[in-house]
């Protein structure tokens, strides 16, 4: 009886577990992620019982925990926990001695990767200030802009950026904005210095009534986001926010044993939150690298024997392209974190550089929405199933790209697509998913929010952007709304890149937007203009003002002479021709023109020059 008993369950389960191979293959992964999100949350519970509550509260006991484990390793200079907590307790200890933050107060950081930006930082955050985090890419109109938006009172410049500085200091001063650089001594007139006092400064924590901070739904810092509206936006991250950032290389699947390189950024909320963040959590070594090298990277790698890093879709295709060399798989790297990587390139980079994990990721700077595929299948964002939808709730629904809004129905909702479909990305608005907005603009923060959506009241949050679910519930990336493209790694927002080039003397009309390279990640930028009467491209003129007005990634690629720009009947600039005929000599009868970098000016596009580029002779 009893052997009967177990041989029907037995052959119960073997039947169940039939099915749900055949019908929900993945629900074990699904169950596992599920899992550990759980364990995170409940970490996170616990920590905040014991007074731990945001990002620099972990920082500040992991020092404590491990005060003499490897912290930030740059440059042949290793900084330990304990090192880099007692470095930014001097900052904060010469600010407050100085008088001039107090908390509350926002500063700006306007540095390089290097190990002070973190020290920097983390002081800033013990006066109890708000941290303002700046491209360094930027020009002096969307510099002067940050500041507008965030308000910010003070500036905190590395060394090797101050010269950008220079066309803008006297404005930033006279608008009551106090500089210091960190350097020992200054030949700026009026600009402080922070190594010297350094020196001197005590490492002893500033008194908690300084900078205790209960509120986790208060501002922490502010990230700019490049989108359509043209100069950045200054995206509000709460406390709550940058914690939930906290377990992003743990849910990679990394440890405390791992060795971890970031080369993006530390302005970008990858590099800062998911990547310094990351590492905090784990109390793991972090190789910090000043600026990525396609060239040097697995070099990097071998010789601080990392074992995870973390990438932008961008980066793979570098390394994807370098020549080949012997030993590329002689290393230790077992992790690679990240998203923007292309399908194509993800498998070529399996292909070449060895058994190395791939976890492809989705998120957003303003909310608290994410994807995460922690599978081994190629090509998507992440999953989009029940569990993972317990843990970040979205939706997508059907959007007119005519009327650049979501299709409502007759009783005024928005509709959900069927799986297979391409819709906008959105998710709902709630306390533990805020959307804090973009500081200084009310009406940009509002258009981000869809509201009365599937019921009357809901507000959710608008992406921007189109994702696929196929029928096993992968989720795939497909495009951004707007006029926001992205290339290098970054975003660029076209009417900024107009309103520049709308200055120039021979220049009518200008209207930037995006088109697709064979073999290149994103899209890159283009222009079709319109010459004055009785003028010339000028290649050379152009070339110099937008080097000295814009980042490299913003400038367009590619130059198309028009008689006249297609508009609407409200005036608004037609694109969707301009963006399909793309580049092509074959599609396009006006004059084309492309970037030569060497010869810093545009030269003359024809067909030998476009098969040059399409086949991948010439790179970008």
């Amino acid at each position: 009886m009893l052997f009967s008993l177990i041989t029907a369950a037995a052959a119960g389960l073997a039947a169940v577990l039939t099915v749900q191979k055949l019908f929900y293959p993945y629900f074990w992964d699904d169950l596992i992620y599920y899992m550990k999100l759980q364990r995170v949350k409940r970490m996170m519970k616990l920590r905040m019982r014991h007074g731990v509550i945001t990002l620099l509260d972990c920082f500040v006991q992991q020092a404590k925990k491990i005060p003499n484990k490897p912290f930030i390793i740059h440059e042949g200079d290793l900084y330990t926990y304990q090192d880099m907590d007692k470095r930014s307790n001097k900052v904060a200890q010469v600010f407050l001695q100085q008088g001039s933050l107090k908390k509350g107060d926002i500063a700006a950081v306007l540095m390089s990767n290097e190990p002070d930006f973190i020290s920097v930082w983390f002081g800033l955050s013990k006066l109890g200030c708000e941290v303002a985090f700046l491209n360094f890419n930027i020009k002096s109109k969307s510099l002067l802009h940050c500041f507008n938006s965030c308000g910010a009172t003070t500036l905190v410049v590395g060394a090797d950026l101050i010269t950008s500085l220079e066309d803008v200091l006297l404005t930033l001063q006279n608008n009551g904005i106090n500089i210091w650089l960190m350097e020992k001594s200054s030949t700026f007139q009026g600009v402080n210095t922070i190594l010297d006092k350094l020196e001197h400064a005590s490492d002893d924590p500033v008194p908690l009534d300084v900078s205790s901070q209960t509120n986790i739904m208060s501002t922490f810092l502010y990230i700019f986001t490049s989108g359509t509206t043209g100069l950045p936006k200054a995206a509000r991250i709460s406390h709550l926010k940058a914690v939930m950032c906290l377990c992003f290389f743990q849910m990679c699947g990394a440890t405390s044993d791992d060795i971890i390189y970031v080369t993006l950024p530390l302005y970008h909320m990858s590099a800062s939150l998911l990547g310094i963040g990351g590492c905090i959590e784990l109390g793991a070594a972090c190789v910090l690298k000043k600026k990525f090298s396609a060239s040097q990277f697995w070099n990097d790698c071998r010789k601080h024997n990392v074992t995870v890093f973390q990438y932008i879709g961008e980066l793979c295709r570098y390394l994807v392209n370098q020549p080949k060399v012997a030993g590329e798989m002689d290393h230790k790297v077992r992790i690679a974190a990240g998203s923007g990587l292309r399908p194509d390139v993800w498998k070529d980079f399996h292909d070449r550089f060895g058994k190395i994990k791939v976890v492809e990721s989705y998120g957003l700077t303003e909310a608290s929405i994410g994807f995460m595929n922690y599978t081994d299948k190629t090509g998507p964002i992440g999953r989009a199933g029940f569990f993972n939808k317990c843990i970040f709730p979205f939706d997508f629904v059907k959007y007119d790209l005519q009327k650049a809004e979501p299709v409502r129905s007759d009783q005024g909702y928005c509709v959900k697509i069927k799986k297979g479909e391409t819709g906008l990305l959105i998710a709902p608005v709630t306390s533990m998913n805020p959307f804090l907005g973009y500081a200084g603009n009310k009406e940009l923060s509002e258009k981000k929010l869809l509201r009365n959506v599937f019921e009357k009241g809901d507000v959710f949050f608008n992406t921007g952007d189109f994702m696929m679910q196929d029928h096993d519930d992968f989720v795939y990336f497909r495009d951004r709304t707007g006029d926001t493209f992205r290339w290098k790694g970054e975003n660029v927002a076209t009417t900024e890149v107009a309103d520049i080039l709308g200055v120039l003397e021979f220049l009518q009309e200008v209207n930037v937007y995006g088109v697709s390279v064979p073999g290149h990640e994103g899209k890159a930028g283009m222009v079709a203009v319109v010459l004055k009467p009785e003028h010339k491209l000028d290649g050379r003129r152009l070339y110099s003002h937008l080097a000295e007005h814009l980042p490299a990634y913003s400038w367009p690629r590619f130059v198309r002479v028009q008689a006249s720009l297609d508009v609407t009947e409200t005036f608004k600039q037609q694109k969707g021709r301009l963006v399909e005929e793309g580049f092509s000599p074959s599609a396009v009868s006006e004059a084309l023109y492309f970037l030569d970098e060497s010869e810093k000016t545009y030269i003359p596009l024809n067909k030998n020059l476009f098969d040059a580029i399409v086949s991948g002779q010439i790179r970008l």
